[in-house]
Formats: structure tokens, sequence, C-alpha cells
């Protein structure tokens, strides 16, 4: 391990960054270093600007993905060389402004009664129910399960936060009927090699993926989708966005307000968290 690449390790240590943002940004850096073939700390304002012009224009990267270099890059410079600015403009396509293809209820209900795995049906109704990235949905331990207070403990999400999302009635019930049958002892979805580890996020990606073709939905999008539905119509259901930001854990109001725009009229006026499993045992798609 070179001084720099540990250098930079103990900074992202210091400032309690994911391992996802390690491996982001580290993996930054060493691109940068691999496209010039010379140590990021030689490197010229000009040579990085070359870099990320070569991220747009000829890998093709989205907006997106070029920011992500960005924050790796320039998070070296500044806290791991002591730049005092990093004033390297990052010159990238404009954003497409597009609405996802939302599933709507009857679909959702179709998509978790395509799954005859009881593991798969179960981690799809709570990544659905309580709204969670993949990366939090599989690594729900038994233990984060608060069934007197309905609540659910995500430890370490994405900024390395903790947060308590509402558990519904239904999904609640499902989850103890799940747990009597299977009887996971720590990871509530083991991995079927190794228990001692939990599914993978490929793999739940693939379960998703999978489900979506038995239940013939072709809309376009990942296990995330999952996620909109929840928020979208949690939205439609009358929950204020403030409360929702909170439970989706967003750091920035903004990032939940683009809910908004795609819930027709900005969703009802007053109410609060709704039970999303429930409706579903009566909608057969």
């Amino acid at each position: 391990m070179t001084p720099l690449r540990k250098d930079m390790i103990e900074a992202m240590q210091l400032r309690g960054f994911s391992p996802r943002t390690h491996e982001s940004y580290l993996s930054a850096v060493e691109q940068l270093a691999q496209y010039f073939h010379r140590s990021p700390d030689k490197l010229s304002h000009e040579q990085l600007q070359a870099f990320f012009k070569h991220l747009a224009l000829e890998r093709g990267l989205s907006p997106a993905s070029c920011r992500l270099y960005l924050n790796g890059v320039r998070f070296f410079y500044l806290q791991v060389l002591g730049w005092k600015h990093f004033d390297v403009p990052l010159v990238v396509p404009r954003r497409e402004q597009r609405i996802p293809e939302l599933l709507s209820r009857n679909e959702v209900a179709r998509l978790l009664n395509a799954c005859t795995n009881p593991k798969h049906r179960m981690l799809l109704a709570l990544c659905y129910g309580c709204g969670l990235r993949v990366s939090e949905v599989v690594a729900v331990r038994v233990r984060d399960i608060d069934g007197e207070r309905s609540l659910l403990r995500i430890e370490q999400a994405k900024g390395a936060k903790d947060r308590l999302v509402i558990i519904g009635p239904s999904l609640l019930d499902a989850l103890r009927r799940y747990w009597q049958a299977q009887r996971p002892d720590n990871w509530l979805f083991p991995n079927n090699r190794r228990r001692e580890q939990h599914i993978g996020i490929s793999t739940a990606q693939k379960v998703y993926t999978e489900a979506k073709r038995l239940a013939g939905i072709d809309k376009i999008g990942g296990i995330h989708a999952l996620r909109h539905a929840y928020a979208s119509h949690q939205l439609e259901s009358g929950l204020p966005v403030h409360q929702l930001q909170r439970l989706l854990g967003h750091g920035n109001l903004q990032s939940t307000m683009r809910y908004l725009h795609w819930v027709p009229d900005g969703g009802r006026e007053g109410g609060g968290h709704t039970d999303l499993i429930a409706p579903l045992a009566h909608r057969d798609g």
C-alpha cells in the first residue's frame, strides 16, 4: 500500500465514510493515476481537466458517474494533499430530467405474488413496505425489528446515519410468520451457503428481476423501483413530505421533494404513514 493510499483511507475513516464511499473514491484516484501513468500528486490542473473530459466524452459516463469521480478526486486533493482550493471545473452533459416508470399498487401485488420462495417474497415486501435501499434490506438483522413499537432500525445507512422506519401492521404480521417458518437467527435474509453472511445485493437484484419477469411487468428499472413506489404511494396517501424525508433517510429535503413531481397533484393533504402491504392482499393484478 502506497503512503498516499494509506493517508486517503485514514482521512475517510476519520470522517466516517461508508465502505462503498471508500471503494468509489479510491477507484477514482486509482483510475486517474492509471490514465496518466503518474502518481496523482504530480499532476497539473490541466491534466485533471483532461481526465474529466475523457470520462465524459471518450468513456461516455453519465453526469452522476462523472460527479462521483469528481468528488473522489476533489477529496484526495483537498483532504490528503492539502490543497487550499480545488478549482478544476467539471463540464458534463446536462442531466436528463426523466420521471421513472413508477410501479402501481397492482404491479407491486403481482410482483410479490410471483415470488414462490418465501424468503424472496419477504425481502421484496420489506423493501417496498419500508422503502429501503437494496443495501439496507439485505443487511437487516432479526434484532433490528422492534415488534412492540412497530419499528425497523436501519444501522449506518447511506451517509453513515442510523434511522428508524415504521413497519405497518400487515408487514409486521408477515415478518412474524416468516420468522416462525424460517427461524433466521442473525441475518433476516441469510446467505443459503454461508448463513453467517447475509444475502448479497446482486442476488436481491436478480430476485426482483425474475419476479418482475414472472409478473409480466416490463417497466424499466431494478429493485430500487420498490423504494420509489413506497415514496410515491405514501405521498399519494397523504404522508407529509418532511416525514417521508425522515423515513427515507434523505439528508437533503430536495432529494425527497422530487417525488412531489411524480405524484399527481402532489398527493393528498394531511394523513400519515400508510400500511402499504395490507391492500395488496386484495389485489390480483
